[in-house]
C-alpha cells in the first residue's frame, strides 16, 4: 500500500514553487526597500508562549493548536502563527537594546488543525513582518503602504485594504460591556462557537460569516463610536497619514482580530475571489504583547499574510524559468564532449541540458521543446571534426554556426 501525505498538508511541486520563489523574492525586495531585516525563529515553541501571547480563550489555543508533550516532559507545540516567536526572539536575544526601533520580517510554515479548505492548509506558509519601539500612526500608515506596495509589485490590484481600530485596555472593556447586553437577547440566534465565546470573547461574534450570526448583530455598537481620546486621535492621526502616502482604505467597523493582542489599528486586505475566506493578508497594533511576555514595556505592529492565497491569486501567470539551451549529442563520441561542454557553460551561468541516454535527433529536439529551450546547440561527428556548431533560436528557427567554446556561446547566449 502506497503512502499518502496527510490530509491538509501538502506538496508543492515544480511549476507551482517557482511562483512561491517569485512570491518570496518580491517580499525580500520590498521589505528591503523599508529597512526590514530577516529574522527565522523556530518552527516549535513551549505551548506557554503561545497560550500568554494568542489568548487561552482563542479558538487557536482551545481547538487548533498542534501541542504535545516531548519525551523530556516539555509541552511544546508547532507555531500556529509567527509574531509571538519572534517577540519571544526579540525578548530573549534583547534586541532592542542595540536598536530602540525593530523592523523585522519572516516567511515560513505554520500549523493549524483546521478544516482543510481552499487555501487554508494544516500546515500553511506565511510571510510577515513586525516593527517594534515605535507607537507613532506614521508607522501604522508605513506598515499598510508598505503591504498595499508589495501586493502591487506582485501585480495584486484586487483586494481591498480595511482598517478599524479595537481600542486600547482603557476603552475597549466598556465597549465589550456595551456590546455583550446588545447580544444577551439575541444569543439563540448567534452560532455554537458565538455563544460559547460570548462570555471570554463577544467580539469575536461581529466577524463570523455564519448568517445568523450576521443578523443578530445588525445595529450592533461598533468600537469606533467608543473608542478613548487617546485611540480616537491614534486612529485620526493614522488615516490622515495613509492619505498622505497615496494608501487608499475603507473602514470594516466590524473587523476583529481573533487573537486577543491586537489594539488599537487592525487591517486586513480582502478579497472576493477566494470565497468565504476573503483575508489574504490580516494584522495590526499589540501594544501589550512584548511586556506581557516578559518583556519591556514597548509597542508594535506587524501583519502576516498567506503564501497559499496568494499563490492561488496568481493563478494564471507562468514563473517557471527554461533553460537557456539545450545541446544536441548524435553519435557516442559527441556525448562526451556535449557533457563537457554542458558542464562549463553551467559554470559560467548558463542553464543547460542535454540528453543523457543516446536518443534520436528527432526525440532531443522534441524534448528540447518541451523544456521550452530558448536555443539548441547540435553536436555531431562532423561538429567534433570541425570545431564548430549550428546554434538554432528554437522561436525563430534562425541559426548561427559557433566554434565549441563555452566562452563564444555564452556571449552569444547572452547577447
Amino acid at each position: 500500500m502506497a503512502i499518502t501525505a496527510i490530509k491538509g498538508f501538502n506538496d508543492i511541486l515544480p511549476g507551482e514553487v517557482e511562483k512561491w520563489q517569485h512570491i518570496e523574492a518580491t517580499a525580500r525586495r520590498v521589505f528591503g526597500l523599508y529597512g526590514f531585516d530577516e529574522i527565522r525563529v523556530p518552527i516549535m515553541e513551549k505551548t506557554e508562549l503561545f497560550a500568554r501571547s494568542i489568548g487561552d480563550v482563542t479558538d487557536i489555543v482551545e481547538k487548533e493548536m498542534y501541542s504535545f508533550v516531548d519525551k523530556g516532559e516539555n509541552r511544546v507545540t508547532l507555531r500556529p502563527e509567527g509574531t509571538a516567536g519572534v517577540m519571544r526572539s526579540l525578548i530573549e536575544n534583547k534586541l532592542y537594546v542595540a536598536d530602540a526601533v525593530s523592523k523585522l520580517y519572516y516567511m515560513g510554515p505554520m500549523f493549524r488543525y483546521e478544516r482543510p479548505q481552499k487555501g487554508r492548509y494544516r500546515q500553511f506558509h506565511q510571510i510577515g513582518a513586525e516593527i517594534t519601539g515605535v507607537a507613532d500612526p506614521k508607522v501604522d500608515a508605513q506598515v499598510l503602504t508598505m503591504l498595499r506596495h508589495l501586493f502591487d509589485e506582485l501585480g495584486i490590484t484586487e483586494p481591498a485594504l480595511e482598517i478599524n481600530s479595537l481600542g486600547c485596555q482603557e476603552c475597549r472593556p466598556a465597549y465589550r460591556g456595551l456590546l455583550k447586553d446588545f447580544l444577551r437577547s439575541r444569543l439563540a440566534e448567534l452560532c455554537d462557537d458565538c455563544r460559547r465565546r460570548f462570555d471570554t470573547n463577544p467580539l469575536r461574534a461581529l466577524d463570523c460569516k455564519a448568517t445568523g450570526c450576521k443578523e443578530a448583530t445588525a445595529g450592533a455598537p461598533a468600537m469606533l463610536d467608543h473608542l478613548c481620546g487617546q485611540c480616537d486621535e491614534h486612529f485620526s492621526a493614522t488615516k490622515h497619514f495613509l492619505d498622505l502616502a497615496g494608501t487608499g482604505y475603507r473602514l470594516n467597523s466590524r473587523m476583529v482580530r481573533g487573537l486577543d493582542y491586537y489594539t488599537r489599528t487592525t487591517f486586513e486586505l480582502v478579497t472576493g475571489l477566494l470565497g468565504s475566506q476573503s483575508a489574504v493578508a490580516a494584522g495590526g497594533r499589540y501594544d501589550g504583547l512584548i511586556s506581557d511576555l516578559g518583556g519591556p514595556s514597548m509597542p508594535g505592529i506587524g501583519f502576516a499574510m498567506g503564501v497559499e492565497r496568494l499563490a492561488l491569486l496568481l493563478e494564471g501567470e507562468r514563473f517557471r524559468v527554461s533553460p537557456d539551451l539545450f545541446i544536441v549529442a548524435i553519435g557516442g563520441d559527441a556525448h562526451p564532449a556535449a557533457f563537457r561542454l554542458m558542464c562549463e557553460l553551467q559554470r559560467v551561468g548558463v542553464a543547460v541540458e542535454m540528453d543523457y541516454e543516446g536518443k534520436s535527433l528527432k526525440s532531443q529536439m522534441r524534448r528540447a521543446d518541451k523544456l521550452s529551450c530558448r536555443y539548441t546547440l547540435i553536436i555531431g561527428e562532423s561538429e567534433l571534426a570541425s570545431g564548430r556548431a549550428p546554434l538554432k533560436e528554437m522561436a525563430t528557427g534562425s541559426q548561427v554556426e559557433l566554434p565549441l567554446d563555452a566562452a563564444a556561446i555564452s556571449k552569444t547566449l547572452g547577447s
